[in-house]
């Protein structure tokens, strides 16, 4: 934590600030009003750094604020109000505030957004004085207390890595998704599966990187710190960083994204919109193409129709449509039409996508779009995770990675790990510590074989198997299986009801043919 006066953890201190306002609101609100507080104590702390470096050059720091003010370009972010007492943090503004608190925090906020393009729809969304039904969503007394809890630690420069709204937005967030907060888990992708996806992908500098649900940008900034990482062991100071690109369908999560990179100290470019409706990164007419893309779309989500599919103008679905229930495949497809010739995607999936319809005498959309899959060579391995990491269910989850250029000596095969014991438990979620971390990244770079652990699989074994992928159909980790996992049988009866709706509607077009 550098020099901080104050020795107790982020953590605990961001979970201090959210007590100050427990009450106030449901819990996965907190979020929306410490985020922004934290975020802009950062930036007037590390306005005061800067302010301090040039006054230490030339004298003064009324000479240094002239300077500022001549010249923006000095700064990152330019902070337009001042303390009565220069020697005063810039922080201390709004720190002093003691009427009309809500109304002025807010004006505050949006006076540096006014003045920092870059920060504009992102530090002025919240209105800290917003009411619901005549009361005020979090009142004056509250809000005191939490810019009082938030004024106990100093976020400069020195004082706390760039990763701190990072950390403690992760934080929140998983704080809130344990105390069930619905949306909480939808854009909190575990640390542990980002980093794992990053390291596989392996950026190499400049690159562009893409996620087109990318929630809080965690995954792309993943992605960034990994290639950071990497140069830092090859004593590399000066490189290019990548080109991060995200889209984001809610408004707040967008914004907490946007957040995240500035933090960060990462350029990225996070657009708002329905990726699957509207992508938003086009050249000339076209989806653009990327690098690599690493994504964690909501699993199974139902609410994409038909003709999502069918009126697609950019040819994003050549494999063909999903079926209504789940988008999973929907999602895969857009990822590959965003990719380079030789572009390299990780995508997050329930473990159904993989092994839906397999083995199933009817036609399945899923088991068809797996096989053109298949077929153009353009599956790389898939990762079967433990269970119980995700926030907003119990179920284990894949990672399905893509290649589109493979090495000859990968031509039609599958690298398969089945890493569902891979795990230590955790409180209230599992969690996979380094050692094993480093076990499934080590062998997927390798495309290692280890016994009841990972397998490399040839086609022709695929399609006995009927274009199922699940590592556990594959790579069994138990002696005698005595038992099967909860998971797989709960997978098992959701392709069996998949299946009954199937069959239900073929027999309901049969009896309609028929005059019944």
């Amino acid at each position: 934590m550098g020099n901080n006066n104050n020795s107790k953890s982020l953590e605990t201190w961001i979970w201090d600030a959210a007590c100050a306002i427990r009450g106030a609101q449901d819990a996965p609100k907190y979020k929306d009003f410490i985020l922004p507080l934290i975020f802009t104590k950062r930036l007037c702390d590390v306005f005061d750094d800067e302010v301090q470096r040039i006054a230490d050059k030339i004298g003064s720091k009324e000479k240094a604020y002239k300077l500022i003010e001549k010249d923006r370009k000095l700064i990152r972010f330019y902070i337009p109000f001042r303390p009565e007492n220069i020697e005063d943090s810039t922080w201390s503004v709004i720190r002093k505030l003691s009427t009309k608190i809500g109304e002025e925090l807010t004006n505050k906020l949006r006076d540096i957004a006014r003045e920092n393009p870059r920060l504009q729809g992102i530090i002025d969304r919240v209105d800290f004085n917003a009411t619901t039904h005549g009361q005020r969503d979090i009142d004056d007394d509250k809000l005191s207390n939490l810019i009082e809890e938030i004024s106990k630690k100093r976020l400069g420069l020195k004082d706390v890595e760039p990763d701190i709204i990072g950390r403690s937005y992760e934080y929140l967030i998983r704080k809130f998704a344990e105390g069930g907060g619905q949306s909480a888990g939808e854009f909190y992708t575990p640390k542990e599966v980002g980093m794992i996806i990053a390291r596989i992908l392996d950026p190499e500098p400049g690159m562009e990187v893409y996620d087109p649900c990318c929630g809080s940008a965690g995954l792309l900034i993943k992605c960034q710190l990994v290639l950071q990482d990497k140069m830092h062991l090859r004593s590399k100071q000066k490189y290019a960083p990548l080109k991060l690109f995200g889209q984001e369908y809610i408004g707040t999560t967008w914004a907490m994204a946007n957040m995240n990179m500035v933090i960060h100290d990462m350029e990225g470019l996070i657009e708002i919109g329905d990726t699957m409706n509207n992508p938003k990164f086009r050249e000339r007419n076209k989806l653009k193409k990327f690098d690599l893309v690493t994504a964690n779309p909501m699993w199974n989500q139902d609410n994409f129709n038909q003709s999502t599919y069918e009126n697609d103008e950019l040819e994003r679905f050549p494999a063909g449509f999903p079926p209504n229930g789940t988008a999973d495949w929907g999602w895969v497809q857009h990822i590959l039409a965003s990719l380079k010739d030789d572009g390299r995607a990780g995508i997050v999936l329930d473990t159904g996508a993989v092994s839906r319809g397999s083995g199933n005498q009817m036609t399945n959309r899923e088991k068809e779009i797996r096989k053109w899959f298949v077929e153009q060579d353009l599956i790389d391995g898939v990762l079967y995770l433990p269970e119980n990491l995700f926030y907003n269910t119990s179920a284990p989850g894949i990672v399905l990675f893509l290649n589109k250029k493979k090495d000859k000596s990968k031509k039609n095969k599958i690298l398969l790990i089945n890493a569902s014991k891979e795990f230590q438990k955790g409180q209230p979620k599992n969690f996979i510590p380094d050692e094993n971390q480093n076990k499934i990244v080590e062998a997927y770079l390798n495309w290692k074989e280890i016994e009841k652990f990972s397998k490399v699989i040839d086609k022709d074994e695929i399609v006995k198997n009927d274009y199922n992928l699940s590592p556990t159909r594959y790579i069994h980790t138990a002696e005698e299986e005595t038992y099967r996992p909860i998971g797989e049988i709960l997978e098992d009866l959701r392709e069996l009801e998949q299946e009954q709706k199937e069959i239900d509607g073929v027999l309901k077009e049969i009896f309609r043919k028929l005059g019944f």
